[in-house]
């Protein structure tokens, strides 16, 4: 049975919802960013008016207001994109018991069924798209392929507001000459690579010899290849599935650079205090820590260092992160942000084997006095308790770790 898989990409996500509540700048440039005063001053999407302007996604909001003037910065609103990525995935619901997300605005939906042809998955696809339209204010663009890969590619050939067919017998020659990039999963370095090779096009890719790829980019060489050929397999995720979660992290751009240790002991408890909760309230425990950090001239570097035992607890992680630091970043001091994250997790409830010495039932205890310290930080907010050590510095004292981070799913691939 052939597989119908539609692909739905809302058109610049943030800026439309924005423009749907502020009636007076629809017809102006609009783009979302972060706060200046933050240092998080990038655009994170702008309309189509600002496109046309030459406003570019992650570039600074002071180099998109030289390129144009009249640009509408406003700032993000994630709660309000949250709430209509809901109402998006409701639509969709109605038509398939699987739905996909990817991120906040995209969006896998598998129509597969006896009886339902290629010419119905069209048909339906438009209907979900006049539907978005006009029930919720927002257009959507829609890729209708046999599997994901060229559903998504479809997705981003003909924007805002339409549909792209890509049949199984004829996509082809729709796909064979655009750019490599546009393939999902190719980003800038790999395109870098390929371009070395002289290949520039997704039909280059496709005709390309699997043991070059393979030596130039590893096992992800064949893979890109099958993908630029239209081979893909992977499922549409059902709605009850669970996605394996394998790492669990965060990371901030603080108000001004760390200078010196004591800004970064800082800044690696505010981020360990913030993935703990999120180890505890998933119920995992790590046995991996790994940190970044970015200089000034946007250069990140990156180290992890495995721990003796499994834990969940904000002191051992940050420790753990510090020891990262002190040995391998301390001696380039400054840097403009930086991140942790905790892998190699395990569930939380494995026995631990208790000691003489007492120390495992005091890691228990301390377990168990970071619980209620998370129970009294949901009901009265993550600034209700603070640890000494981050109120060293009071810009450092003002981040929220928690409701100033936001997790998206973006992951495609599961299992």
């Amino acid at each position: 049975m052939d597989r119908v898989i539609l692909h739905c990409d809302a058109n610049s996500y943030y800026a439309s919802v924005e423009c749907l509540y502020t009636p007076e700048i629809r017809d102006k440039p609009v783009a979302v960013g972060g706060s200046v005063e933050a240092r998080h001053g990038i655009i994170l999407t702008k309309n189509a008016l600002a496109k046309r302007c030459g406003v570019r996604t992650g570039e600074a909001i002071w180099q998109a207001k030289e390129k144009c003037p009249d640009l509408v910065c406003v700032p993000p609103d994630y709660s309000l994109y949250t709430r209509f990525s809901g109402k998006m995935r409701r639509i969709y619901e109605q038509y398939s018991c699987r739905v996909e997300s990817f991120g906040l605005d995209e969006a896998w939906i598998d129509l597969t069924n006896p009886g339902l042809s290629f010419a119905d998955g069209v048909r339906i696809a438009n209907e979900i798209r006049c539907r978005i339209r006009e029930e919720l204010g927002i257009t959507v663009s829609v890729g209708v392929a046999d599997n994901k890969i060229l559903a998504k590619l479809g997705s981003d050939m003909k924007k805002p507001d339409a549909v792209t067919v890509l049949p199984p017998d004829s996509f082809q020659e729709k796909i064979r000459d655009l750019p490599v990039q546009d393939l999902l999963f190719v980003g800038p370095r790999t395109a870098h690579k390929l371009a070395q090779l002289g290949v520039t096009t997704i039909g280059q890719l496709a005709a390309c010899d699997d043991g070059v790829l393979q030596g130039l980019l590893g096992k992800n060489g064949p893979m890109l290849k099958a993908f630029a050929s239209g081979q893909d397999r992977s499922p549409v995720m059902p709605l009850d599935h669970r996605r394996c979660v394998k790492s669990i992290g965060n990371s901030t751009t603080p108000p001004h650079d760390l200078t010196t240790r004591d800004d970064a002991r800082c800044i690696y408890y505010l981020l360990a205090e913030s993935v703990a909760a999120r180890l505890r309230q998933g119920g995992f425990r790590t046995r991996c820590v790994s940190i970044s950090a970015r200089t000034p001239d946007l250069v990140t570097r990156s180290h992890q260092i495995a721990l003796k035992r499994a834990t969940n607890l904000t002191d051992e992680i940050a420790r753990a992160a510090m020891t990262l630091f002190e040995e391998r970043f301390a001696h380039a001091l400054p840097y403009r942000s930086v991140g942790l994250c905790c892998s190699m997790l395990t569930p939380d409830d494995e026995p631990i084997q208790l000691d003489f010495m007492g120390d495992e039932t005091r890691r228990i205890h301390m377990e168990q006095l970071e619980r209620s310290i998370d129970s009294l930080r949901s009901r009265y907010g993550h600034q209700i308790v603070r640890r000494g050590v981050v109120l060293q510095d009071s810009g450092y004292a003002g981040i929220n770790p928690v409701e100033e981070h936001t997790v998206h799913p973006v992951n495609m691939f599961t299992g």
